[in-house]
């Protein structure tokens, strides 16, 4: 029996270095979950925004600034946060970010 499964030994890897702007790619999507790799330069934010789904937050490499609700809060390799459908958030890269969002459906 076969079970289908998505693997990737490194997110970092996955992404790609950005002088300026920000790149996302999708690196798996189901019913249950949709999981996106955002790739921040320096000095770029998604400014405050909502989600219709709860999401969680993987900060892969860099550091940056981010906003939930009301907090601002530091943002480095290793930072997880679980967000609420409907909450407000932003993001903002200090440095050159490499960060997963999984967006959690049904």
């Amino acid at each position: 029996m076969s079970t289908a499964y998505t693997y990737v030994a490194d997110l970092n890897q996955e992404s790609i270095p950005l002088e300026d702007g920000i790149l996302s790619h999708t690196i798996h999507q189901d019913d249950r979950v949709k999981a996106v790799l955002f790739t921040f330069a320096a000095g770029q934010e998604l400014s405050e925004h909502t989600a219709s789904t709860p999401a969680i937050l993987q900060f892969i490499s860099g550091e940056a600034k981010l906003t939930l609700g009301q907090e601002m809060l530091d943002a480095r390799p290793g930072t997880f946060a679980h967000m609420p459908a409907g909450l407000s958030h932003a993001i903002q890269a200090k440095t050159l970010t490499v960060m997963l969002l999984l967006l959690l459906k049904g």
